[in-house]
């Protein structure tokens, strides 16, 4: 994967080429994949499972420091608000060199707010992101909690059941 480093010089581009090589990835991983139309989503790509979607920002990083590690930017860009809690649920971190993918739920990346960057050591299992490694099952696994649920009895919902007959009449 080193020829993509030294052919996309651009950043944004090579950001887009990290979000596709992510689609390409999860759907060979059996996942079913979205890229939002636009790039003014806080997210670059949904995944769904068993009508569960959950957000996933792509990152990509081909820069290495001697100690053997890979630092992966979780900043938009230097010039935008870092990102928050609640507006992605996973992190893809796609390490170009190694052709390498580190699923990390939000939540363990977005403690405290202001972290600009994590630090990814590839050959190290006693890493903190060491578990995230190609964990493309949390992605499978994960199941967003809502805080409201609405019952067909309570007042004003209205339930509604369409047959896949009557579906093409809609």
């Amino acid at each position: 994967m080193k020829s993509a480093k030294s052919r996309i010089k651009n950043c944004k581009r090579r950001g887009e080429w990290a979000e596709l090589q992510f689609l390409a990835t999860a759907a060979r991983h059996g996942l079913q994949v979205f890229k939002p139309l636009g790039d003014s989503a806080r997210y670059d790509a949904v995944v769904e499972n068993q009508g569960s979607f959950v957000r996933v920002q792509v990152k990509s990083t081909t820069c290495r420091k001697p100690p053997g590690y890979y630092i992966c930017s979780v900043r938009p860009s230097l010039a935008s608000t870092p990102y928050k809690r609640g507006e992605f649920e996973f992190l893809a971190c796609y390490v170009i060199p190694e052709d390498l993918w580190y699923i990390i739920p939000a939540k363990v990346v977005l403690t405290g707010g202001k972290r600009s960057a994590i630090l990814l050591f590839t050959d190290s299992a006693a890493s903190r992101y060491a578990p995230y490694k190609e964990a493309w099952e949390l992605l499978r696994r994960y199941r967003r909690r809502t805080s409201l649920a609405l019952k067909p009895d309570q007042p004003g919902v209205q339930e509604v059941i369409v047959s896949d007959s009557e579906e093409g009449s809609l």
